[in-house]
């Protein structure tokens, strides 16, 4: 996956910071490269490519995470944005939500420090830090050892906010039921032409920061245009995280 997402040797391990603990655990993070070979055999002047799926062992370990939270009925939702689209206050606002009557969990995904971990504990979520280094994306192998570690309850939600990144957090499989991609008024409309694996790998949209749209140049519907472009018939929800406007429509659609 080297040579795809960036992600160098140097960069293959990871920190889980459980807020309020003073410990860390350390986990050693190997991408599949070292399995990634290519074959080339010269038949007739023609050259075969015999190529290993380089994200198989993630996507084995996607499929464990899947049947533990299918086998104690959580539901899992990957949130994935460019940096700044607000998915941590979205979390929060959620969290307030649901709280009253569901326990609610937070995988937290950055390359540093457990800010948004710390904000999310205040709000109400029992949360634990992945801090990825240079690294541009959570994993299925990351995620495994945060629920051991996060050990939530069952019938529960658990929220995995991942880094901030609209290309390679796209290729990687967690186990999450439902991926959700957050856009806001703050970014252009063509978002979904410029991503389209991420927008296409999603099975909800969020544009957020609707209440900025009187002091900016966006137009809501060439966004929505672009998106029917790209995922024809995908749920979108136009919501303030911040003033909380419209959320309840996307609550509703997650507990549905």
């Amino acid at each position: 996956m080297c040579d795809t997402c960036g992600c160098g040797s140097e960069h293959d391990s990871f920190t889980l910071h459980k807020v309020n603990e003073t410990t860390e655990h350390v986990h050693e993070h190997r991408h599949d490269h070292e399995n990634h070979h290519h074959s080339h055999t010269d038949v007739d002047k023609k050259v075969l490519n015999v190529e290993t799926d380089i994200l198989f062992k993630n996507n084995l370990l996607a499929e464990r995470n899947r049947g533990f939270f299918e086998a104690k009925n959580i539901r899992v939702f990957n949130l994935v944005s460019s940096p700044g689209s607000g998915k941590t206050t979205l979390l929060e606002k959620l969290i307030e939500q649901l709280k009253p009557s569901m326990k609610v969990y937070v995988i937290e995904g950055d390359q540093q420090t457990s800010n948004d971990a710390k904000r999310i504990e205040t709000a109400g979520a029992n949360a634990i830090q992945i801090n990825t280094g240079n690294g541009c994306h959570l994993d299925a192998h990351m995620i495994n050892h945060a629920v051991k570690a996060l050990d939530p309850e069952e019938n529960s939600l658990l929220f995995i906010e991942n880094v901030g990144n609209l290309i390679c957090p796209a290729l990687f499989d967690l186990g999450e039921n439902t991926r959700v991609v957050i856009a806001s008024t703050t970014e252009g409309e063509d978002k979904p032409l410029k991503y389209p694996g991420m927008f296409q790998s999603s099975q909800i949209c969020v544009l957020n920061k609707i209440d900025l749209l009187p002091y900016l140049d966006f137009n809501p519907e060439k966004f929505i245009a672009n998106l029917k472009k790209v995922v024809p018939g995908q749920p979108l929800f136009q919501l303030s995280a911040k003033t909380g406007k419209d959320l309840e429509k996307l609550t509703d659609k997650l507990l549905s």
